[in-house]
């Protein structure tokens, strides 16, 4: 029994360490890939591409940047803000997603102002 044990423990644990040493290169060429699809314009690839950088690293701010301005570039206004928030959250010191953070308020506030606008031009 105790044999059998170890012998388990032989094959599992090198394999457990092979596969968690492997996870930063794949989140590496995710990111890479909707960096790609992003460069495309393929907007719906990128995010699918960030969100499967984000289940194997929920933590990354530049996931989360990334996945944010393509919800933006989709017009997906809420979800990019979320995005966005959790971004901040997770790289406060970030200089860059923080300027991309405020650009974007900038954009939001002025699409929200014409989109109202529009809406109180067809009321007329």
């Amino acid at each position: 029994m105790k044999k059998k044990r170890l012998s388990l423990l032989l094959v599992f644990v090198p394999l457990f360490l092979i596969l968690s040493g492997c996870a930063p290169m794949v989140t590496n060429s995710q990111m890479q890939f909707g960096i790609q699809a992003a460069q495309k314009e393929l907007w719906n690839e990128a995010v699918f591409r960030w969100e499967k950088v984000l289940e194997s690293n929920p933590e990354s701010g530049a996931a989360y940047n990334n996945l944010a301005v393509a919800y933006e570039k989709k017009g997906e206004w809420d979800n990019a803000e979320k995005a966005y928030e959790a971004a901040v959250k997770f790289a406060p010191k970030n200089k860059y997603i923080q300027s991309n953070y405020e650009k974007f308020k900038t954009r939001h506030e002025s699409q929200e102002k014409k989109e109202s606008e529009i809406k109180n031009n067809e009321k007329k």
